[in-house]
This record gives C-alpha cells, sequence and structure tokens, in this order.
C-alpha cells in the first residue's frame, strides 16, 4: 500500500501530508490545535473520538450568547417591589383606608336600602308586623313602591299638576304669578330624551299620587302621613318655581314667596276612531286651597 493513500494507517512522514511540505488543516475557532494531532473539522481523530464541531462548540460556550445569559440571569428580571402601583394600591395608607371605608358605607347603604324595599313589597311577615312602621318612614314618600303597571284597567287619563305663586316684591306689595304647568315642562325634558331622569318621569307625578291617596274629597288630611305629603309635594313646586325664576319674572327683581297654590288639570284621553266610545274631552280642575311657605323653603326650598 502506498504511504501517501488516504485510506492508509500508517504515520506519514515528514514529507508527507501531514509533514511541513504537506496542507496545513484548518483550525476550528476557539478550539487550539495540538501539535501533531490531526485538526480536520467535523471528522474523527485517530484515537476514534469525535472531534467537536464549530456548531457544539459555540453552544457549549454561553459567552458566545449574551442574550442567553441575560434571559437565565434572575438578576435580569424586574423586581416587583420596585414596579409602578396603579389603582387603589398607588395610594398612601390613609388614602386606602378611606377608600375602603367610603366604599363599605356604600354597600351597607344599599344593602339596606334593598333589603328595606324588599320588606315592603312582601307579604306581611314577622318582620313588617313588628318594624312596619321603620319600614313605612324609609320608603315613604321618595320610594314608594306600587304595581299600577300590571292594573287591568291602566289610567286612561292626562292629568297635569299646574302651580302658582303669591310673591311679595321689595317694596311690600304682593304680586301672584300666573299658572306654571310643571307636567308640561316635564314632558318637554322627556320627549326625545333617550335617558331621562327619574325626577322627570316619576317625581312630581308620584308626589301627586301620594298626596290623593292621603287626603278626601276636600282635600282634608287623612291620617298621620297627610301632612308629609302636603309637605312633600309643596316642597317640589317651590323648588320648580325657583328653577323657572318665577319669583324674577313677577317682580323684576328680587322677591321672597309667600304662597302656594297647586291645581290637577285632567282630561280624558281620546278613544281611537274605530272605536264607538264616547267620552268628555272637556278637562277638570282640582284646586287646593293655598299653602304658607315657610321661611327655610322661600328661598329655593329645602335641599
Amino acid at each position: 500500500m502506498d504511504a501517501y493513500d488516504g485510506g492508509s494507517n500508517a504515520r506519514h512522514g515528514p514529507d508527507g501530508p501531514e509533514g511541513p511540505a504537506g496542507p496545513t488543516a484548518p483550525t476550528a475557532p476557539g478550539v487550539p490545535a495540538e501539535s501533531g494531532a490531526p485538526a480536520a473539522w467535523g471528522t474523527p481523530a485517530a484515537s476514534g473520538a469525535p472531534t467537536p464541531s464549530v456548531g457544539l462548540a459555540e453552544e457549549s460556550h454561553p459567552a458566545a450568547e449574551p442574550h442567553l445569559a441575560t434571559e437565565l440571569d434572575p438578576a435580569a428580571e424586574p423586581d416587583p417591589a420596585t414596579s409602578p402601583r396603579a389603582g387603589i394600591a398607588a395610594l398612601s395608607l390613609r388614602y386606602q383606608i378611606g377608600v375602603a371605608l367610603a366604599l363599605a358605607v356604600v354597600a351597607v347603604g344599599a344593602c339596606a336600602h334593598l333589603g328595606m324595599t324588599f320588606l315592603h313589597v312582601a307579604p306581611p311577615n314577622t318582620v313588617t308586623r313588628e318594624h312596619g312602621k321603620a319600614v313605612d318612614d324609609w320608603i315613604y314618600p321618595e320610594f314608594e313602591q306600587n304595581w299600577k303597571l300590571f292594573a287591568p284597567n291602566p289610567l286612561q287619563q292626562n292629568i297635569s299638576i299646574q302651580v302658582r305663586a303669591e310673591v311679595r316684591d321689595g317694596e311690600g306689595g304682593t304680586l301672584t304669578t300666573g299658572w306654571y304647568d310643571l307636567s308640561a315642562e316635564d314632558g318637554r325634558a322627556i320627549d326625545g330624551n333617550l335617558l331621562p331622569s327619574h325626577t322627570q318621569q316619576n317625581e312630581l307625578r308620584r308626589a301627586w299620587d301620594f298626596f290623593l291617596a292621603t287626603h278626601d274629597g276636600e282635600n282634608r288630611p287623612v291620617g298621620l302621613r297627610g301632612s308629609l305629603s302636603e309637605s312633600y309635594l309643596r316642597r317640589i313646586v317651590v323648588l320648580r318655581l325657583d328653577r323657572d325664576d318665577a319669583v324674577r319674572a313677577a317682580t323684576g327683581g328680587r322677591g321672597v314667596i309667600e304662597r302656594v297654590q297647586v291645581r290637577s288639570r285632567t282630561s280624558n284621553v281620546p278613544p281611537p276612531k274605530w272605536s264607538r266610545e264616547k267620552v268628555s274631552t272637556t278637562p277638570a280642575y282640582r284646586e287646593l286651597p293655598w299653602w304658607p311657605v315657610p321661611a327655610d323653603e322661600a328661598g329655593g326650598g329645602v335641599r
């Protein structure tokens, strides 16, 4: 066999391929070449052990990939203690306690109101028999509940609440304003409004229903709630007069409301054209007596 044959296992002489005159094998980066040992890439060494390739050499040295060391280093992760806080956690301890107390008060109030409303509409039971007066004091007059929506004969009348006032001007004289149609004002505010307020829809109407339920046909109060319904209706109409600037319109300047008078205008809803029913369309009025306005309400009502 030729000594220079590539398949020969004989040691090459000084003039062979590995000798000084032979070609020099490349050295893998980062791997020092040993004298007298084969250094070919990816080829078995003379002893039969595989020589690491370039890729394996690079993977075995984390320094060759700095980003890998950064990802594996726990010190490089953000510290939760130094991260910016948001929401209530960003407030100081004193304000956190204040917010917690405010939320607790709101939650307790909401639960109390829902509980009172449930007891009011629930059938008579032990709690209502024992604490019925407390429930009524909480519900009436602002939160009264009724079932008229499901009545077999719904209301077929238009009822308007109107008010006028007796005003004392700055010179000591007394003037009487014209009638203000408060129901018409609420109707104009609701018309075209996708989200009308509860006061525009129900406040005045429920106040009038409360008055009718606690007074007889002669406008005399029946029971203890009669005076409460009068003061409730009076406060509402005085607030509306102040909102409409009725005093300034009557006196041309400053003045004080001394008395108010409320009346209702009731008219039947006309039947449809195909109906043979005949009803009167003439409005009927119910005027209440003049009510004196207390001094604490004269400037625009108790707020």
